[in-house]
């Protein structure tokens, strides 16, 4: 595996944050910016009140409360997954006829204390669905598949999940 040297990381300009701001272990911050998810063609979440959860060197992963997915779209999926601090994660495919996207989505039905805030939220892998929007700006995803952050105008990097960042 080819690693890359801890990155140099971009210097926000006014507006913008640095994901090598954020802390470890993460935080969690609400947020009142206007999340939209589609999928199939059609808007299957939709909130003003979502959680952001910011880690070292990770854009922002934002958590829906359950109430803002279409009845229906969220089914239990395969697979389980372990995070050191919010516990273990289960899966969710989404569905929005014809579209079905598999393990798209992640939840801790019982997190760690430190994150209780994040039960009965969902995360939604912004490059399994067609799109993720943040404030009417469309999402980019996080480079790689195991990570599930949300890239916008509004965050620099570099980003955790580049080819060789394993060693971040």
């Amino acid at each position: 595996m080819n690693r890359l040297p801890r990155p140099d990381p971009v210097r926000p300009r006014p507006g913008q944050e640095s994901a090598w701001a954020y802390p470890r272990p993460p935080r969690i911050e609400s947020t009142d910016s206007h999340i939209v998810i589609r999928l199939g063609g059609r808007v299957i979440a939709d909130s003003k009140a979502a959680l952001r959860v910011l880690e070292t060197s990770h854009p922002p992963v934002y958590y829906l409360p359950w109430k803002a997915f279409r009845s229906g779209v969220l089914e239990p999926a395969h697979g389980r997954s372990w995070c050191e601090y919010k516990g273990e994660a289960f899966y969710v495919t989404l569905r929005s006829e014809p579209a079905i996207a598999e393990s798209a989505g992640w939840f801790y039905p019982s997190p760690s204390p430190a994150y209780r805030e994040l039960r009965d939220h969902v995360a939604v892998y912004p490059g399994r669905v067609d799109s993720c929007e943040v404030d009417g700006e469309l999402v980019t995803p996080q480079p790689g598949d195991y990570y599930g952050g949300w890239i916008t105008s509004k965050v620099v990097g570099p980003f955790k999940g580049e080819p060789g960042s394993e060693g971040w």
